[in-house]
């Protein structure tokens, strides 16, 4: 990572020892999923409630002049569009360039962000940003340098955090300061006007910007032949991410369980190991807990052929479960089908009096029964450990006391027992470590059996499960 570069200032001040900002999750990405990716999130910018600060970096002003026709159109919905760029023949020439609302920045030769590629949106209702660097020749290793243009490779990450995306908007405007101050200084008012605006974020615009990321990254899929496998694996990862950072905007929103999606996926994860599940369905199961609050996102927005084009035209499989609107999001993703299955049917009970198809007992999918008492579970945690610095024995004891109470009405009654060793081993000291997903290396948690129909497999028996978990109990 160059010195000096934007990605490098972020990457510093989000070091362990640096105040304690948590650490960013780094990946690498092809050209062609970048495209991809910024073309989604500036697409967004021509629907957003509220006009952007956009600062881009090209890399070089011929970079620019390919887009430069897309950035008059998206000028006009802008409050103010920089683009930083070593300075090409034309560059500055472009009609696009001569707006009054866009500023150029002509970056010297030597400086390390003209090898950086960059997005910052930041807007009172909508914020996202894609930072990048390309690697050096030497990162190429022994493969050599890419054939083509769009299998260059950069290494960095992107989000929809606005606090995070304020910071790197602040250390873009402080590298523009050194090319021109009163320029910087004008931007620095502009960020606190927008940030002062910025009471509540618009969800709708988030939803709406990771529909149309899943619908580029798709489109780019369909464009690629049989001999590009990394391309096509680096925009299904993206696709992935795209739903996780989601999730995790969802959690960060909520205050009082800020980590409810980890914490359940840890669970899940101690939970599939009490059971003997096999490797592929505890994966299936943790990806599932880090998805699960999408399942009850109800906004219009989720489901509209504005959001998604390629699913609401033109679905891939018919539906086989009832649909909801947060899980159905899922689906535009076939490699998820099951983990949008597994979401659906969290809300069923054992006695068949639950949402939505009314399942009983058996039918309804283990992952979902397993799911759906581990996110109760942990909310009831949750609940108990407000305004507490720790949780203790009594906030375990009453939690699954209440999950108990409940046991043959709305949870698998076997499951409630292996929630009960499970609970047994945390009170006698066993630690769960709960920590962050790695959005950027997710990649393992999706496998052959994602995109199964949960609906018609014969699943693996709980019953069986805990009751020979039970006898390893005794015996030891």
């Amino acid at each position: 990572m160059l010195e000096g570069s934007i990605l490098h200032h972020l990457k510093l001040t989000h070091q362990p020892d640096r105040g304690g900002k948590r650490s960013l999750n780094f990946g690498v990405y092809y050209k062609n999923t970048l495209v991809s990716l910024c073309h989604a999130l500036e697409d967004c910018i021509l629907t957003c409630t509220s006009a952007p600060l956009v600062i881009t970096a090209f890399q070089r002003g011929k970079w620019y002049l390919e887009e430069a026709d897309r950035y008059a159109e998206l000028a006009d919905r802008a409050q103010r569009v920089v683009i930083l760029a070593s300075p090409d023949t034309g560059f500055a020439e472009h009609p696009t360039s001569q707006k009054a609302n866009v500023d150029l920045v002509a970056l010297e030769k030597s400086d390390p962000v003209a090898q950086e590629w960059h997005l910052m949106i930041f807007a009172p209702t909508y914020t996202a940003m894609v930072l990048c660097q390309e690697i050096s020749a030497e990162d190429y290793g022994t493969q050599g340098l890419p054939k083509t243009d769009l299998e260059r490779k950069f290494y960095g990450f992107w989000t929809f955090e606005a606090e995070l995306v304020r910071e790197t908007v602040e250390i873009a405007i402080a590298h523009v300061d050194h090319y021109n101050p009163d320029l910087a200084n004008q931007l620095r008012s502009q960020v606190e006007t927008i940030a002062a605006d910025a009471q509540q974020r618009d969800r709708d615009e988030v939803y709406t910007a990771v529909s149309r990321v899943i619908d580029y990254l798709q489109t780019g899929q369909q464009t690629l032949s049989r001999s590009q496998e990394g391309l096509d694996n680096n925009l299904v990862s993206n696709e992935l991410q795209a739903f996780l950072r989601l999730a995790q905007l969802i959690d960060q929103t909520d205050i009082s369980n800020p980590m409810a999606a980890a914490e359940v996926a840890t669970l899940a994860e101690a939970m599939g190991q009490l059971l003997d599940l096999p490797v592929w369905q505890m994966n299936r199961l943790r990806l599932a807990g880090l998805l699960h609050r999408l399942g009850v996102l109800q906004s219009d927005s989720v489901l509209s052929p504005s959001s998604f084009g390629h699913y609401s035209e033109d679905p891939p499989v018919p539906l086989s479960c009832p649909i909801v609107p947060g899980a159905q999001i899922l689906r535009t993703m076939q490699r998820l089908k099951a983990i949008a299955t597994i979401i659906t049917h969290q809300t069923e009970r054992w006695d068949g009096q639950g949402q939505p198809a009314g399942l009983a007992g058996d039918e309804i999918p283990l992952e979902s029964r397993i799911l759906g008492l581990l996110v109760e579970f942990q909310q009831r945690v949750a609940e108990a450990r407000l305004g507490k610095e720790s949780l203790g024995e009594t906030g375990l004891r009453d939690a699954f006391a209440a999950c108990q109470a409940e046991a043959s009405d709305r949870w698998d009654p076997k499951l409630v027992e292996a929630l009960a060793l499970l609970v047994s081993a945390m009170q006698q000291g066993m630690n769960l470590s709960v920590s962050l997903p790695k959005i950027a290396s997710s990649m393992w948690l999706l496998d052959s059996h994602s995109d199964d129909d949960l609906l018609n497999l014969n699943h693996h028996d709980s019953s069986k499960a805990v009751s020979d978990t039970n006898q390893e109990v005794i015996s030891s």
